[in-house]
């Protein structure tokens, strides 16, 4: 576990786990996970938690690296534990409509952006997701493109092919 100062002196704390994916940078503060970031094989990345004396965090920090895990074995559909959703009033609306995209299913940036009311916003709804702090959690990856295929993703379209093949999703 690595901590870290945030410039409003929040403490952070940082760990890595692997995956199917690649390594995901798993951050929360004291309470919350606050992001989850795809690091693929960078070299600078630390393998080992490094340090934490408190084991509230070290907690937290192994219930989301264990739900993540029955996650990619295809056991778990639903995360449970608490987390931060950061982002603007626009992107939090984004945010709440993909929650509500059934695990296994997908649907357009057009039908978010008609979700929250806004059916001209699909530039937009993908500029959300790209700039979603929680992925998986909350499943943009999920969202294909009008016609079904493929498109956009902040991880990469492999890392998205992999999350829908994970969820049953197949076709692309």
């Amino acid at each position: 576990m690595k901590n870290n100062v945030k410039t409003n002196q929040e403490i952070t704390y940082d760990s890595i786990m692997s995956s199917p994916i690649g390594r995901i940078r798993i951050v929360t503060n004291q309470i919350q996970l606050l992001e989850l970031r795809f690091e693929g094989e960078r070299a600078d990345s630390f393998e080992q938690d490094v340090f934490s004396d408190n084991s509230s965090v070290l907690e937290l920090h192994q219930i989301v690296k264990t739900q993540l895990q029955e996650y990619f074995e295809g056991t778990r559909k639903e995360f449970q534990f608490p987390y931060l959703m950061q982002g603007t009033a626009f992107q939090q609306e984004v945010y709440q409509a993909l929650l509500k995209i059934p695990y296994g299913t997908t649907c357009s940036y057009q039908d978010i952006a008609i979700a929250i009311g806004n059916p001209k916003a699909c530039r937009a709804v993908g500029m959300a997701n790209h700039n979603n702090c929680l992925p998986i959690l909350i499943p943009c990856h999920r969202v294909v493109g009008a016609n079904k295929s493929l498109v956009g993703y902040a991880g990469g379209l492999g890392t998205k092919l992999k999350l829908l093949e994970i969820e049953g999703v197949r076709g692309f």
